[in-house]
């Protein structure tokens, strides 16, 4: 693998968060180098020199965006002890990044569930494996506060996780639809209530 002057370095992160940003607005299948370097205003052969191709191009993005959402979601709540503080934080996490449109076209995840879940071929696989991955560390985290008793025995972590999801995605799309910050507030109460309801016994 060649390896990039600290100069080159710079400009390729500098050209990469521009790409993301673009992506999770007009999506990840109809961004071309040809329509970043519009964006941007540098050439495409400029563009070229980074990422060699539009397929390259497009693993950057992804690799780039779970970068983004690592950082910004599962780090802060990975940060509080396993269990419920983690599950809430979490999902406060969550609505945190889209409220302060860490994207500007919303969750950049929630975006390529919507592009990519009714085709074929790598792009619909990875983003189901990354949503796969979220929802398996909310319900190992759902798992682990039942079992501390922080959440009722018959309480059940896999619709707990679903439930959880849902507000969370609609909150987002009528964040972004709308233009509506109740959307958020709305999903913290929903996630309140659901938690709630979770720990009666």
């Amino acid at each position: 693998m060649r390896v990039r002057r600290s100069d080159g370095a710079q400009t390729h992160a500098t050209i990469l968060d521009a790409a993301v940003r673009l992506a999770s607005v007009e999506g990840l299948g109809g961004l071309s180098i040809g329509r970043l370097a519009q964006e941007i205003g540098v050439s495409k052969s400029g563009l070229y020199a980074h990422f060699g191709s539009k397929h390259q191009l497009q693993l950057d993005i992804w690799a780039a965006a779970r970068d983004i959402f690592e950082r910004e979601v599962i780090e802060p709540g990975l940060a509080v002890p396993d269990g419920l503080a983690r599950l809430e934080r979490l999902c406060e996490s969550y609505l945190s990044y889209i409220e302060r449109r860490v994207f500007p076209g919303g969750c950049f995840f929630a975006g390529m569930l919507a592009e990519f879940d009714a085709r074929t071929g790598s792009a619909h696989d990875e983003i189901a494996a990354d949503q796969r991955e979220w929802t398996q560390l909310l319900d190992a985290t759902a798992a682990s506060a039942r079992s501390q008793g922080e959440l009722s025995r018959s309480a059940d972590p896999r619709q707990l996780t679903f439930d959880l999801t849902a507000a969370i995605q609609l909150a987002n799309y009528y964040f972004v639809l709308f233009e509506d910050p109740q959307a958020i507030e709305r999903a913290r109460t929903g996630i309140r209530a659901t938690i709630s309801a979770a720990q009666e016994k």
